[in-house]
């Protein structure tokens, strides 16, 4: 029953997502969060409301705003669940495993909820799924996919406000040396390493 009451809220919350943070994402970040859930013996009385809601603030990407985002929806989702009558001694794990799940608000997870939430969150960033979602961004923020004097930054310094592949250099490829969760860990390895091998093509199919 509440799955469904998250998800029929968040509908409501999410009319100005971007194409990298629609439903689908959600539904994956959920997907993930009750796996490692089950590996790490954690809540999911606590991990599955702040996977279904914890991007139910939306902020643009290039907003000033962003690193606040995480904390904004933790807020704006503890007062939902306390409007709808969600036991009170879970929402305060809720809101910190919903603001600690953030890249950019740098908070740092502590319960194993806010660890499985943060890691679920940061391996839909990566692998097969990562690089789409990746790409899609970058060309609804009208980015050119490459540098043309030299499409993988290796001379240069790496820009991703300039060059979507530059992304990977500044986050994708780090997140794993964040991951909190021993499966987190082992499944962010596999998916590096993909990402690895599709940029290593891209290069020798552009140069």
């Amino acid at each position: 029953m509440w799955e469904v009451i998250f998800e029929s809220w968040l509908d409501e919350q999410m009319a100005g997502a971007d194409a990298a943070h629609d439903r689908a994402h959600i539904q994956r970040v959920v997907k993930t969060a009750k796996e490692l859930a089950g590996l790490e013996g954690a809540d999911l009385d606590v991990v599955i409301p702040a996977a279904w809601l914890h991007d139910c603030v939306t902020v643009p990407k290039d907003s000033d705003k962003r690193p606040f985002a995480s904390r904004m929806a933790a807020k704006a989702a503890g007062q939902f669940l306390i409007d709808k009558g969600y036991p009170a001694e879970k929402i305060s794990n809720i809101e910190h495993a919903i603001a600690a799940h953030s890249f950019t608000a740098q908070i740092t997870p502590e319960t194993i909820e806010a660890k499985v939430v943060q890691d679920a969150d940061r391996l839909d960033a990566i692998g097969a799924i990562g690089i789409s979602r990746c790409l899609m961004l970058g060309g609804v923020m009208g980015k050119p996919l490459y540098s043309a004097h030299e499409p993988i930054p290796e001379t240069r310094t790496p820009n991703d406000k300039e060059y979507v592949i530059d992304h990977f250099f500044i986050k994708l490829f780090k997140l794993q040396e964040t991951m909190q969760t021993e499966a987190g860990r082992r499944e962010a390895i596999d998916r590096t390493t993909f990402m690895k091998r599709f940029l290593d093509k891209l290069e020798s199919e552009v140069e």
